[in-house]
This record gives structure tokens, sequence and C-alpha cells, in this order.
């Protein structure tokens, strides 16, 4: 299993997050996949934000949790991360990086791995190339704040609870995982 999968399905387990023994496989209901969109669509908004404000920190923490929330779509589904082949255009505009991760989050609305693995795959690639950070450092960071924070699972029928549920908390300061 991908270690950084295994990270997330250990949090769905710790916090009564239902996801089905790995490797059995379900679908994602329509109503779980527009809660998935909705994390989805709120971490790029803080992601593109960081990216107007230049704050490289706040631009790694953007990334990780899009990537962490397409695990943990990959975990609900209980598959496995898919390897995909991702690139964004290095060109040196912040367009291409927009444009790149709004693409990945549009194509998360099919709800199937595929697409969430790739979402996951150029986030990783963006904050090791485009940040310059160590994502898996910061990755581990944001993981270890997720198992200290305090939220317990609710109904697993009432959608707004759940979508408060699984919306991550502030990111901890990931300044230690940037290179420069």
């Amino acid at each position: 299993m991908h270690s950084h999968l295994k990270l997330v399905r250990d949090f769905h387990e710790q916090f009564g997050i239902k996801q089905p023994d790995y490797p059995d496989t379900v679908h994602l209901s329509d109503m779980d996949i527009v809660m998935r969109q909705a994390l989805l669509m709120d971490c790029g908004s803080e992601t593109f934000k960081a990216i107007t404000a230049g704050d490289l920190t706040q631009i790694l923490a953007g990334l990780v949790d899009l990537a962490y929330n397409a695990l943990a779509a990959i975990a609900c589904r209980g598959d496995e991360v898919i390897a995909t082949s991702v690139n964004w255009r290095q060109d040196g505009s912040v367009l291409s990086v927009m444009r790149v991760l709004a693409d990945k989050i549009n194509h998360c609305a099919s709800g199937e791995t595929i697409h969430y693995s790739a979402l996951y795959s150029i986030c990783e690639q963006l904050a090791r190339g485009f940040v310059n950070a160590d994502f898996d450092k910061a990755f581990g960071m944001v993981h270890n704040n997720l198992m200290n924070s305090v939220h317990r699972a609710t109904s697993a029928h009432d959608y707004s609870q759940r979508l408060a549920q699984e919306a991550l908390p502030q990111a901890p300061d990931l300044s230690d995982a940037l290179y420069e």
C-alpha cells in the first residue's frame, strides 16, 4: 500500500471515518463525490490565495491538503493510488500551476480513483518542483497535526457534519519542509 495512503487510512480509523477494509472497494455515492469536491475546491481556493500572496509555506500547505483530501477519497473507495503521468507546463507562470490544479480538481468530479491519483501526483510534483519543498516531510507534519486533533466522527448520513468533520484544520507551520 502507498505510504501516504496508509497514513490517511490510519487517520480514518482513528477518527471513525467510514472506509472499506483494504483491498475491498466501493463506489462513492453521488453525495460523497459532491462532498469530496467541496473539500477539494476549498483546498484549491486556499492554494490559489497563497499563490496570489506569494507565500510558499501556505502554497505548500494547500498542496499537501489537496493531496491529503485526494487520498482520503481513494481510501473511502478502498482503492490504491494509481501511478499516473502528470506534468505541468514549467514556464515560470503561476497561471500554468493554477490551470493544472483546477483541471485536476475538476476531473475528480468523476469520483474515480484515477483522477484522485492524478491530483495527488500533481500536488506532489508541484510541492517538489514549484515550491522546492520536501513533500514527504510536509505530508508527515500535516498528518501528525491531524492525528493530534480532537474531532470525532458523527452521523455517517449527515453530510454537513461529515463535511465539517473531514475538513482539514489549519496546517502547522511547514517552513521546515522548504529547501531554501
